[in-house]
């Protein structure tokens, strides 16, 4: 079973997420709390839709604890 704990704890928080298509962008993630952007990721080629949720769930802790914010969509 995929544990994504910092998913459910942002979506626990009024966060949210959202995945499909950004922008130009195909298929990709994002999350937001209730004031940022914490992550917008764009879906590797090959890459599986659980893997896409695995590195948002990283991205997401990146965020909050390190203030590091990822943005793959706007380059």
């Amino acid at each position: 079973m995929m544990k994504l704990k910092n998913i459910e704890e942002l979506i626990d928080n009024e966060g949210e997420i959202t995945v499909g298509r950004i922008g130009p962008v195909r298929c990709g993630a994002s999350a937001c709390d209730e004031s940022n952007c914490l992550a917008m990721l764009a879906r590797r080629p090959g890459e599986s839709f659980e893997a896409l949720l695995i590195r948002l769930d990283s991205a997401i802790e990146d965020a909050i604890e390190r203030d590091i914010f990822a943005d793959e969509i706007n380059q």
